[in-house]
This record gives structure tokens, C-alpha cells and sequence, in this order.
């Protein structure tokens, strides 16, 4: 898509980087055998870079700022074994088989120097319990060990922050995780509580108890991290990505009381935003240059001309086409009667939310 886009061939590549969430030295990861890049043949250099590390440039090349403190919150990235020496240095615990969870950097032109590493031993971050509710060793994990119990899928953390509003928050932030001497440490308190597999809508107000308090304990975690970046890095702005970082009612109360002047919040925050930070890795070892050309819209891809969408509506024979002379009222009235509806307009959007990416403005304009 990216070469066909760009007019070229794998050949005609300068450098191709990959960024993986696990092991680099799996044999899946090696991006040698990829037999469309075929980088052996062509002669192309290759480059792995660490996972919180993919994150960190992607979000901060795409900021637009000449420096910035950084934040990276997710599930589990890299083992330590593939951590950059520098990485290493700044590890907060032991470096034995454990993996990124949380990484705090500086970054200023091409440089992006970690500042502290929290891991989780044997890349723990969840753990099954016979179809109940997991074991979480990270925030990340929270999330979805939650999801995992209410929705009987972990990747359902989004409607776990769309249930929170609907209840109180029932366990404190205390049975989730403890905080002592700069380290996480987190509690089976609240998977014990939850020995059974019934899902939603069973149990409701229980679930709704239950996605409140994993949401308090998130955001008491991140206003924490916040804190504790602001004491390692003057910098008065901020670049926040990680799969945590979609999280977007706790990206407001950092907004508001992180104390950071400027924050941008990439719109693939997740694992798909590695991709442009490999990229950018690329493009700074080659050129040593980093333009600080900020990313301003969510929709960077191709834009499909009306034959395009044309011959794809007429190759499949399951699609019938009713014309518009009012697109709007017919999405409304299509929506007030319960129908879902997929909206093709322009270039493909980048990340899972569809959301522009967030820049924050001043604390007093946003009240």
C-alpha cells in the first residue's frame, strides 16, 4: 500500500526498519524471509529498534516539538534482551526476563534518551485463570484482565472505559496496585473477587462497579506518572502514546492536571503508531534530521476515486446500491433507526478511533 502509493519498488528502499511487540530473535520477526521486501536480494539494510522505543519516535516526530518529555503506557513491549543499552541503565528492577510496561523518555531533535523502565517479570502482563477473570502484571493488563471478565474478550478495553460513567467505583486504587519506592506493584485482590465466567449482561451492575474502579486506578496511575516525569524532565511539553493512551477520558484529566503547558496525544497511540515510529528511526539515521513537521489531520492515506468505489461495489453481488439526494437525513434517519453505518469519505484514517490527533490547549481556554 505505503510503496504503491509512493510510486516505488521494494528495491528502490534505502533501509527498511521493523518494530515488533516480543522477541526480536523469533523467526517470525525476521524480516529477511519477508519475500515481498526480499531485502537480501535487493541489498537493503535492516534495523530492529525496541518496541516502547518505536512508540516514543512515533509520537514525538509527529508532535512538531523541537523537545518534549514522553510517555509510553501499554500492555507489554520488548524483553529487556532487546532493550538499547541505554534502556538497560534505567531500568526500575530486576532486568531478568522481564518486559517493557511503562517508559519515560526525553527527546530533543533525533535524540530520544530513556529516562526510566518499569518491566514485568517473564512478560507476566496477563494471565489466564481457567476463563475467569485474568492476573494483570501492568495497566495495560488491568484493562484488559477487566475486559476479559466482562466482555469475555481481552481486547475489549474500549467498552470497558464506556462502561465506567454508568457506575461507582467499587474496589480503591490500593486493591489494584501499591506504589513503594518507585515501583509498581500490582494485586490478584480484585481477579479473586471475580471466580466465575458469566459475561455481560449478566451481572450488570457489578461490571459497572467494576469497569469504574479499573478506570479510577488507571487514571490514579497515569496523574502518578505524570508527576513523576515532571520531576525527571523540566520540558513543558508532553507526547503520550502506548495502547493505555487511548484512553480518552483519562487523556482529559491529564490534560487538565498533569501541569504539562503542551501535550499532543497520537491517534495511533496503539501498536499500529510503531510503524511510523520505525519509519521515522529510518528517516533520522539517514538524513540526521528531523524536520518537526507535526501530523495535523487523522485521515493520511489514499483517497479512492468514485470508479474505484464503483468497481468494488459491482464485484461484490451482496451489495445493493440505493442513490442519495440528502446524505445526511438518510444517515440520521438510518442511525435513529438502529443501523450501523460505514462512512467512506476521503483518505483512510490512521489509529483505532477515529480522532484527530489531540493537541491540548492552555488549561485556562480549555474551562
Amino acid at each position: 500500500y505505503c510503496l504503491n502509493y509512493a510510486g516505488i519498488q521494494p528495491s528502490d528502499l534505502s533501509l527498511v526498519v521493523l518494530c515488533i511487540q516480543g522477541r526480536a530473535t523469533d523467526k517470525i520477526h525476521d524480516i529477511r524471509l519477508d519475500p515481498f521486501l526480499n531485502v537480501v536480494t535487493h541489498g537493503v539494510p535492516t534495523i530492529t529498534i525496541p518496541h516502547h522505543y518505536g512508540h516514543a519516535v512515533s509520537v514525538f516526530a509527529t508532535s512538531g516539538f523541537a523537545e518534549s518529555a514522553i510517555l509510553i503506557v501499554d500492555g507489554a513491549g520488548s524483553p529487556v534482551s532487546d532493550f538499547t543499552s541505554d534502556e538497560l541503565k534505567v531500568l526500575n528492577g530486576d532486568s531478568q526476563d522481564s518486559w517493557e510496561t511503562i517508559s519515560l523518555y526525553h527527546a530533543s531533535g533525533t535524540d530520544i534518551v530513556p529516562l526510566e523502565k518499569h518491566a514485568v517479570d517473564r512478560g507476566a502482563w496477563l494471565v489466564g485463570h481457567n476463563g475467569e477473570m485474568p492476573l494483570f502484571g501492568s495497566l495495560g493488563g488491568i484493562f484488559s484482565a477487566a475486559a476479559q471478565q466482562i466482555f469475555g474478550e481481552v481486547a475489549e478495553a474500549g467498552k470497558v472505559m464506556g462502561l465506567a460513567p454508568y457506575g461507582k467505583p467499587l474496589f480503591p486504587t490500593s486493591d489494584f496496585f501499591d506504589i513503594a519506592n518507585g515501583r509498581f506493584h500490582f494485586k490478584d485482590t480484585v481477579p479473586l473477587r471475580f471466580r466465575h465466567a458469566e459475561r455481560w449482561p449478566n451481572r450488570k451492575e457489578e461490571y459497572e462497579a467494576l469497569a469504574a474502579s479499573v478506570q479510577s486506578a488507571l487514571e490514579d496511575a497515569l496523574l502518578y506518572l505524570m508527576k513523576h516525569l515532571r520531576e525527571l524532565c523540566t520540558s513543558d511539553n508532553l507526547c503520550y502514546a502506548g495502547g493505555v493512551a487511548l484512553n480518552s477520558v483519562a487523556n482529559e484529566r491529564i490534560i487538565r492536571e498533569s501541569g504539562f503547558k503542551n501535550i499532543y496525544i497520537m491517534a495511533a497511540a496503539e501498536d499500529s503508531g510503531t510503524a511510523i515510529g520505525a519509519a521515522y528511526h529510518g528517516l533520522w539515521q539517514l538524513t540526521q534530521h528531523n524536520s518537526r513537521r507535526p501530523i495535523l489531520h487523522d485521515a493520511p492515506g489514499r483517497i479512492y476515486a468514485p470508479e474505484d468505489v464503483s468497481a468494488a461495489i459491482n464485484s461484490n453481488e451482496n451489495v445493493h446500491v440505493v442513490n442519495s439526494t440528502d446524505t445526511i437525513s438518510d444517515a440520521v434517519e438510518l442511525l435513529c433507526d438502529g443501523k450501523i453505518i460505514g462512512w467512506l469519505d476521503g483518505g483512510s484514517e490512521l489509529g483505532p478511533r477515529a480522532l484527530k490527533p489531540l493537541r491540548a490547549l492552555p488549561t485556562s481556554e480549555l474551562d
